[in-house]
């Protein structure tokens, strides 16, 4: 699976980029098919103080999954919509069971 992370209006960093690829890739776990990953990572309204947002979607044969999260930091903001992820795998694989 590839992972391509796209910082919109920043440069993100090594350790950061580290930790997103480290996260996505644990997806691999859950099911085997991911085609690509794509994390978007922006600061929304810098005057607050939860304003990381990390969109990630990845592709799967036929279908797209997509999660988004705002949180204080995009560590946080990616490992929580990797958990939401985890959730829609789940869900996919027991539609494509039937």
């Amino acid at each position: 699976m590839t992972v391509n992370i796209q910082s919109i209006k920043f440069e993100a960093t090594q350790k950061l980029q580290e930790h997103i690829t480290k996260k996505v890739t644990k997806l691999e776990h859950f099911f085997d098919d991911i085609i690509t990953s794509d994390v978007i990572l922006k600061v929304v309204k810098p005057e607050t103080i939860a304003n990381k947002e990390a969109s990630v979607r990845i592709n799967v044969p036929g279908q797209e999954l997509f999660a988004s999260k705002v949180c204080d930091s995009f560590e946080e903001a990616v490992d929580t919509a990797v958990e939401a992820l985890e959730k829609q795998i789940m869900k996919y694989k027991e539609k494509i069971k039937q």
